[in-house]
């Protein structure tokens, strides 16, 4: 059935466009015609055939537009899961700048601490040093209680009658004139000591900036993230796209008039062949023309015979 259509559509059918303007562009106006047999209902094939037409266009056009909607999707999945894996990667890197920055201090205050304890028990050591040196002068000088230097003056003058000095002085009193008690007393403290970090007010305070630095409250955050999509930078377009397209994708075709037919196909109100007076018109002409070939035969048969005869 389809290939005796095919033939009758090949053989019968014509197109008929406008002729192009002056500008060289087409009318879009289509006109066909269909020659067929009598006994055929050629009005219902022709409009069939357009009406079949029209139909695959529009299929042909929904799947385009499904095509082309499907590949729109997919584009803007993949925008979506580039802005999800680039959002992943910002927060990981985040995470670690955070903590790198958090292991430098605290190694840069780890390294202050040391540093400071060193300092602090190099300077109880030079202490111990100059308590002992001190302690030693004091010994030889027989200074067992703090006094000043009018006081051991007055000890080499212990012959001589009450005197009352007053000592005006502005330079420091050598550390031996403590006496040898309070300088062993304090070289005794120093000795026994086992820290020296309550002498110094910045090791308590790199202390607490230590201990704040072991809980990053902002990395604990983005790692309990859980609705991570609300984070994601401009991704809010693309899901108002998605959701038109998947509106747009339930479209009814069925309704969209893709042409518009101005007149359908009708029944002829005669045959366009066999035209009867041409007929007879060529019979008429045909028929005199094959009797005059036929009396010339004749007539040039019987003059042969004629002459066949006389010579004999």
């Amino acid at each position: 059935m389809e290939q005796s259509f095919e033939s009758l559509i090949r053989s019968s059918l014509k197109v008929i466009t406008s002729a192009p303007d002056k500008v060289g562009f087409s009318s879009a106006l289509i006109h066909l015609e269909l020659s067929y047999p009598e006994g055929v209902d050629g009005a219902r094939i022709l409009n069939s055939f357009v009406e079949y037409a029209i139909e695959v266009e529009r299929k042909k056009i929904e799947a385009d537009l499904n095509i082309i909607i499907e590949n729109r999707l997919a584009e803007l999945g993949d925008s979506i899961d580039a802005a999800r894996t680039e959002y992943d990667v910002s927060k990981q890197a985040r995470i670690a700048i955070l903590l790198e920055n958090d292991a430098v201090q605290r190694s840069q205050l780890q390294d202050e601490l040391v540093a400071l304890r060193k300092q602090l028990r190099v300077g109880r050591m030079d202490r111990i040093a100059q308590l002992k040196e001190a302690i030693d002068i004091a010994q030889s000088l027989g200074i067992q209680k703090p006094t000043m230097p009018s006081g051991l003056s007055e000890n080499f003058r212990a012959g001589e009658g009450p005197t009352m000095y007053t000592e005006i002085n502005n330079q420091q009193i050598p550390l031996y004139f403590m006496g040898v008690e309070i300088l062993e007393a304090e070289r005794s403290a120093l000795l026994k000591r086992n820290s020296d970090d309550f002498t110094e007010a910045r090791i308590a305070q790199i202390e607490r900036e230590m201990w704040m630095l072991q809980n990053n409250r902002e990395v604990e955050v983005l790692e309990r993230r859980e609705n991570e999509e609300v984070f994601l930078s401009e991704v809010q377009p693309i899901r108002a796209e998605i959701v038109r397209l998947g509106k747009a994708g339930s479209l009814e075709f069925s309704s969209i008039q893709l042409v518009s037919v101005d007149r359908k196909a009708l029944e002829p109100l005669g045959p366009i062949k066999p035209k009867k007076n041409l007929l007879v018109l060529l019979g008429v002409v045909f028929g005199t023309a094959a009797g005059a070939v036929i009396v010339l035969i004749r007539n040039s048969m019987a003059a042969r015979r004629v002459e066949s005869l006389g010579g004999g």
